[in-house]
């Protein structure tokens, strides 16, 4: 393997080690908590941004129809685009008759008048606009069909496994489905990979397109100053659903919330579930991405140490007041043999809780160990002899 495909996957081990507490976090956390607010919705999903706890959740697995909140993937392979200079922010793309004439939301793009991508992003995640939906699958796929392709193959790379796409915009299609569990892999996904773009677009509350001013349909970005994203969603048959992403002391929750019964009441729900995680939850970063956690012996190496650690900062979410009771057990594999690849899965970590487990997560080298030569390798296989 390449170190990029260790890191690759290191990271699919963490979200895979993750699913095994993904179950709601008050089950395993000592401390008492009471019950998720009951939300008038279709289903919901409450996670820690650094950790990936989950701490609330109602029909997160089921099938559902994303509607809008489809924009988020069409975002997030625009900022892959971007990231590749495929497109660049200034760059004008053509505005089709599909686009133009495109039903729903839209921010009133016009065939023959240039519009750049950053003017597109900003019709797209602030005013919802289907027409810059597809202009931009378009301009990165030529057809909305080959960047439906895209989009399903992204969203199989990100581990989203219950999801698949047809559009760009989110246009009901029997086809076109996905979970709040995928959901939320997505959210996370993009605030992570591309934190300027997040910052930089999705709290901005209102955006002029053409003389037409639309304001963000988030009504959270008024009502909580610590609410800085993320998209909303409609159609009759999805209800109302909004993503949310806020900040409190450092700390960021990501809810999803699918098929409420009004865009007031999509707002409101949004608003319970946050206060419920940030007032009975603590997230606390356990180890620095980097950082020696222990060392190991490494055998026929050029070097006879290697340093474990976490692929990127590891957190932990417990109920309030109950980071002091945690353990953590360390294990490693008994025999470590060069050559060992940066980033290789070498070990884990285990965090318990009153005898539970609440956090698992691998543990990889710090550095390249090459192989030693002749003679030390001979001289390493007579002393493993002797054990």
């Amino acid at each position: 393997m390449t170190s990029s495909q260790l890191k690759t996957h290191a990271y699919a081990l963490i979200f895979s080690l993750t699913a095994l507490v993904l179950s709601p976090l008050a089950q395993a956390v000592g401390a008492q908590i009471p019950a998720p607010p009951d939300l008038a919705v279709n289903a919901y999903l409450l996670k820690d941004f650094n950790s990936g706890h989950v701490l609330a959740a109602k029909n997160n697995s089921a099938r559902i129809e994303p509607a809008s909140l489809t924009k988020i993937m069409t975002a997030y392979l625009t900022f892959k685009a971007l990231k590749s200079k495929h497109l660049s922010l200034k760059q004008n793309l053509a505005v089709s008759e599909l686009a133009w004439k495109v039903e729903g939301s839209k921010m009133f793009i016009e065939p023959n008048r240039p519009v750049s991508v950053d003017e597109l992003l900003h019709g797209m995640i602030i005013q919802s606009g289907n027409d810059a939906s597809i202009a931009l699958a378009e301009g990165i796929a030529s057809s909305e069909v080959q960047f439906a392709d895209m989009m399903n193959q992204e969203a199989q790379r990100l581990g989203m496994k219950h999801t698949h796409y047809m559009n760009s915009t989110g246009l009901p299609d029997a086809q076109h489905y996905t979970t709040a569990d995928d959901l939320a892999i997505l959210a996370t996904a993009l605030i992570h990979d591309f934190p300027d773009q997040y910052q930089r677009l999705y709290s901005v509350k209102e955006y002029t397109y053409n003389n037409i001013t639309q304001s963000n349909r988030n009504r959270l970005l008024w009502a909580d100053a610590s609410v800085d994203g993320m998209k909303t969603g409609h159609t009759e048959s999805a209800g109302y659903c909004l993503i949310s992403s806020a900040k409190r002391d450092g700390i960021r929750r990501i809810s999803v919330l699918l098929g409420a019964g009004s865009d007031a009441a999509r707002a409101a729900e949004s608003q319970k579930l946050l206060n419920y995680g940030f007032q009975f939850f603590d997230s606390k970063l356990r180890y620095k991405q980097g950082q020696a956690i222990k060392s190991l012996r490494v055998w026929k190496g050029k070097e006879n140490q290697v340093n474990l650690t976490v692929a990127e900062d590891l957190y932990v979410t417990v109920a309030k007041g109950e980071h002091a009771n945690i353990q953590a057990q360390v294990t490693s594999q008994p025999r470590l043999v060069a050559p060992i690849a940066k980033g290789q899965v070498i070990g884990r970590v285990q965090f318990t809780l009153n005898g539970k487990v609440v956090s698992e997560r691998p543990l990889v080298a710090a550095k390249n160990i090459e192989a030693a030569g002749v003679f030390g390798r001979i001289w390493d296989s007579l002393l493993l002899l002797a054990q």
